[in-house]
């Protein structure tokens, strides 16, 4: 017998300026950023071209691998459970209000894909948290290499 969950989450299309930071900054990033020749003009320019796109727990997303995901429960214990106090924090906050309430709506986390290759741009701890709710989550997938067709 498979038991049903009542918690439910909400994807919503990210705010890329919310999340600058993580181009700018995020030193484990720079390198995925630099092989693919990614700029911050060129996420601007693709970002709305974007898809919420479903993201079961796996390295891949479809046939694309995915870089910093961190998909396994070892990884999720070692950058998610036993990390800082202050980055655990939001994702403790997030799981409560959803306890309390049975549902979320929450902002996609975000994957860069380019050259047949992603990276998990944004949005570790909310992906976590359908992850370990048994949930498949959405996310905002942004081909920086082609634009999707008008159609």
């Amino acid at each position: 017998m498979i038991s049903p969950s009542n918690l439910k989450i909400t994807w919503l299309k990210p705010d890329l300026e919310e999340e600058r930071w993580e181009f700018f900054n995020h030193p484990a990033k720079q390198e995925w950023y630099y092989t693919h020749a990614v700029t911050w003009e060129l996420i601007m320019s693709r970002f709305d071209d974007g898809a919420l796109v479903s993201y079961p727990r796996s390295a891949t997303i479809g046939t694309i691998p995915v870089a910093l995901s961190y998909h396994s429960y070892e990884e999720y214990q070692i950058y998610l459970a036993k990390a800082k106090r202050g980055y655990r924090k939001n994702y403790s906050r997030m799981e409560d209000a959803l306890q309390r309430a049975g549902f979320l709506a929450l902002k996609a986390p975000i994957i860069l894909c380019s050259g047949g290759e992603g990276v998990l741009f944004s949005g570790y701890r909310r992906l976590c948290l359908a992850w370990n709710y048994g949930m498949a989550p959405y996310v905002w997938l942004v081909r920086l290499d082609e634009k999707q067709d008008e159609s």
